[in-house]
């Protein structure tokens, strides 16, 4: 189910000439036709020189890159606004500094709860975490709420405990930090907020991510993170007058049966691709909170959570099958992993292994899985939506992962065996977990700081653009190519060198010879990225940076 699609663009025809297209309909394209919302044609400059007339509108690219527009799998719209405009942490590196930079920021902004993202304090050299009181004191008795780097825990003050009544709700503790129920607890009352402070931030974060090449963006609303009405107005951008970014909406709410799941669905008051996105299974690495089969290398006794059970997941996975609407929970661990392996087999006995594989299910993250629990997946086409630049984050041999799980690190984000076992695979950003920056991410797939779970840059741009349209069972098959007949979504992007990259280390990683007949990408190893210039969506302008105007 998808809302109805945004009115065509008004009928007009534009010649992208005297740049470099990326389109397998041909690997030497420098020109593209767009007639309305629609490509027309691709091909050769001499040819444009032939098709030009007075009726076009021609833009020349001056050697610039046209490609697919960005997909990102994996967006919260109003907390990546929040984050936007709220209180940047992830820059201290302390508590004594960000207690400072919440004085600072209660001092000179306006009245109302003090909103913060970013802090790690695996980061810190002491990682002692401020109190409820010295939050409230550095406040000057503001609320406030301060979401960890992942997101799945925050700091509050005391007074914002005490509105959202947190007394001994599990995951409250005794210190600033609160996980698990009263993490929830604690969001819920920090964001109620009036219907246009909702709007106004995700206006914000579809504005950042039309300025980074990004054409459409899953949003992964639930009961946990926001409210109904967050929903409604994430899915009204595709039905509004403004030009955005299209948004795939899934919400992540547990059914128990088949008609529970069409009550759920029914109620929602506007149509989602599912009940899917994040509905935990378990929590992440960095709160401690990813259900693992083992302790926490820093953290002896703990395993982190399991918030479903495997026979709730097997009772929410039948139903949407049944219903033939995509399931899928969030999952990080390997015990987390195991408990959405072991729910897919209790579905697929209980409602038939091809109603399972038909519905098109989809995990979030997966972030540690071993060559079993691979298998299993790729046995029931489960696609996996993944974060690269979690990865780049905090991968590596100093980084979280590293200190949270010792050497299983080198299993977690298995680009590579996905791809090898044959289980689809989409990328995102969880923004604001990681930023909206798609070449960054795709780098990071390059990059992987395991050399074995590398993929080439072809891999990783597909699975940035037309793998995140499959994943989300777009109506349109074509979406995410630049073919004639396909929609006429794409980014133009101002870069430095173009080549051609591929994943295996014992030859040359990036070439430039026309024979490998492959659309070229940009170079992603010389310091900076490629600049936007201009997006579309539908043959319609989403951003521009005036560049391309004459």
């Amino acid at each position: 189910m998808t809302d109805s699609p945004a009115a065509p663009a008004p009928h007009q025809v534009t010649l992208y000439r005297n740049g470099s297209v990326y389109t397998a309909a041909d690997p030497f394209a420098t020109a593209m036709l767009v007639d309305g919302d629609t490509v027309a044609w691709v091909g050769s400059e001499q040819a444009a020189t032939s098709i030009a007339d007075s009726s076009m509108k021609v833009v020349d690219l001056h050697g610039a890159l046209l490609a697919p527009g960005f997909v990102d799998s994996h967006v919260h719209l109003t907390e990546t606004g929040i984050a936007l405009d709220s209180l940047q942490l992830g820059g201290v590196r302390s508590g004594r500094e960000l207690l400072d930079a919440v004085a600072g920021y209660s001092a000179s902004s306006a009245g109302g709860t003090v909103l913060g993202h970013g802090w790690d304090e695996t980061r810190w050299a002491d990682p002692t975490l401020p109190s409820r009181e010295e939050l409230e004191r550095a406040a000057a008795g503001r609320q406030v709420y301060l979401s960890r780097v992942d997101v799945h825990s925050a700091l509050v003050s005391s007074s914002l405990a005490a509105a959202a009544g947190l007394g001994g709700t599990d995951g409250s503790g005794a210190g600033g930090q609160v996980k698990l129920a009263a993490h929830t607890a604690a969001r819920l009352a920090a964001r109620r907020l009036p219907s246009a402070a909702l709007r106004g931030y995700q206006q914000r974060a579809l504005a950042e991510a039309a300025a980074n090449g990004y054409v459409a963006l899953a949003e992964m609303a639930a009961p946990h993170i926001g409210s109904i009405e967050d929903l409604q107005l994430a899915a009204a951008w595709n039905t509004g007058p403004d030009t955005v970014p299209e948004i795939l909406p899934y919400w992540g709410e547990q059914a128990t049966s088949a008609d529970h799941a069409r009550s759920i669905l029914d109620g929602l008051g506007v149509p989602v691709l599912g009940l899917a996105g994040d509905l935990n299974l378990d929590g992440s690495i960095g709160s401690r909170t990813a259900a693992l089969r083992a302790d926490y290398s820093d953290a002896p006794g703990e395993r982190g959570n399991l918030y479903l059970s495997v026979a709730a997941a097997a009772a929410h996975l039948a139903a949407c099958s049944l219903l033939g609407v995509q399931a899928g929970f969030h999952v990080i661990g390997d015990a987390g992993l195991d408990a959405a392996l072991d729910a897919l087999d209790l579905a697929a006995a209980e409602v038939g292994e091809q109603k399972v594989r038909a519905a098109g299910h989809r995990l979030e993250h997966v972030e540690l899985a071993d060559a079993e629990s691979i298998g299993r997946l790729a046995r029931y086409s489960v696609t996996v939506s993944a974060q690269p630049g979690f990865d780049a984050a905090w991968g590596g041999d100093s980084g979280l992962y590293r200190q949270r799980l010792g050497d299983r690190r080198n299993g977690m984000n298995p680009f590579a065996s996905f791809y090898a076992a044959g289980v689809p695979i989409c990328f995102g950003s969880d923004s604001p977990v990681t930023p909206l920056r798609p070449w960054a991410s795709v780098r990071a797939c390059l990059q992987h700081n395991n050399p074995a779970e590398q993929i080439s840059a072809r891999a990783a741009f597909l699975g940035h653009t037309r793998a995140g349209w499959r994943a989300a069972r777009y109506r349109n098959p074509m979406a995410g190519q630049l073919v004639p007949g396909a929609p006429a979504s794409f980014a133009v992007w101002e870069v430095e060198e173009l080549m051609v990259q591929v994943a295996d280390g014992r030859v040359q990683s990036w070439s430039t010879d026309p024979r490998a007949r492959t659309p070229l990408l940009p170079a992603l190893d010389t310091g900076s990225e490629p600049v936007c210039l201009q997006t579309v969506r539908d043959g319609r302008e989403l951003f521009s940076s005036g560049a391309l105007r004459d």
